[in-house]
């Protein structure tokens, strides 16, 4: 199983990614809980992944692109209501009007618990240092060529699939 420390080492040191690392942060709130202890559904993880492949679709070919599917999702630990996530994700490849990405679910911060699982004085919360890793996987993504425009998109994500030999930059 693959620990924070390997995810943060293959997005830093992968020289097949394309552009750069995108994330975002979100709280998990009461109404994110769907199962009994305060227990978010995976589902909800996966979903975050769809606005960051969105974006990564958008930095690459200035549009928001359609989800294709997941060839891999693995959970490895549990998210419940209270703990702050960050949902990342980077291109590894990119073809003719798709995109492969590489998605992370970190959790950051967390409530702080007394032994019978109150939130100490009703706000207390705590850093996960180091960040821990809640889920990884694989999603492919597609833009239609007619709907491509590159020029509105980063310069740099742009760049590295060229450099890289996407048929989409040739």
């Amino acid at each position: 199983m693959k620990t924070p420390l390997d995810c943060i080492m293959e997005r830093e040191n992968n020289p097949k990614m394309i552009g750069e690392y995108v994330s975002l942060k979100t709280r998990m709130s009461a109404g994110d809980a769907h199962y009994a202890g305060e227990l978010v559904e995976g589902a909800h993880i996966v979903t975050a992944w769809g606005d960051v492949g969105t974006e990564l679709a958008i930095r690459l070919f200035g549009d928001e692109s359609l989800f294709v599917g997941y060839s891999e999702v693995r959970y490895t630990a549990p998210v419940y209501a209270g703990d702050w996530m960050e949902y990342g994700g980077y291109i590894e490849k990119v073809g003719n009007t798709s995109l492969t990405c590489k998605f992370f679910a970190y959790k950051w911060m967390k409530d702080s618990k007394d032994e019978n699982g109150n939130v100490i004085n009703g706000s207390g919360a705590e850093m996960v240092n180091p960040p821990e890793l809640c889920a990884y996987g694989t999603g492919t993504l597609m833009v239609a060529k007619h709907l491509q425009r590159p020029e509105f998109g980063d310069p740099k994500f742009a760049a590295d699939a060229k450099a890289a030999g996407s048929p989409a930059f040739k």
